[in-house]
């Protein structure tokens, strides 16, 4: 096994989050699965965070785009619906919100210190589309 951190990795390296049983692994709630050491749900990558994700379920329509692109499996779903973003595993890099379809986006991005119902409430609204 390759005991480099992910600084020292060359580029373009793949890290397999399960030694084995794959298919089995991904079946199960994030939580519930065996990661190898090397995945970045057993070393969490938080500690980069300077801004994070929020979750509006109010306005997410379960498209599950944010869930397939999160490089870390930070978004939580549960019972066919999304249910958050795990904060112990998500870095801050804002791919669920660059994937988000919905407007206005159902995931933002705010300043990692600011409290989820806080940034709730600074919600923007939904945005004409201007006909040409």
């Amino acid at each position: 096994m390759d005991n480099r951190g992910w600084n020292e990795l060359e580029i373009g390296s793949a890290l397999f989050p399960f030694g084995s049983d794959a298919q089995v692994q991904i079946e199960e709630h994030n939580d519930k699965r065996q990661y190898t050491r090397d995945s970045s749900f057993t070393a969490s990558v938080a500690h980069w965070r300077v801004e994070k994700p929020v979750h509006n379920s109010q306005v997410c329509i379960n498209c599950f785009n944010c869930w397939v692109y999160c490089p870390d499996g930070a978004i939580l779903a549960r019972d066919e619906k999304l249910a958050g973003v795990d904060y112990v595993h998500c870095k801050g890099c804002g791919v669920c919100v660059d994937v988000c379809p919905t407007n206005p986006k159902s995931l933002l991005m705010f300043e990692d210190h600011k409290d989820n119902q806080e940034a709730l409430s600074a919600w923007p609204q939904k945005e004409d589309k201007k006909k040409s």
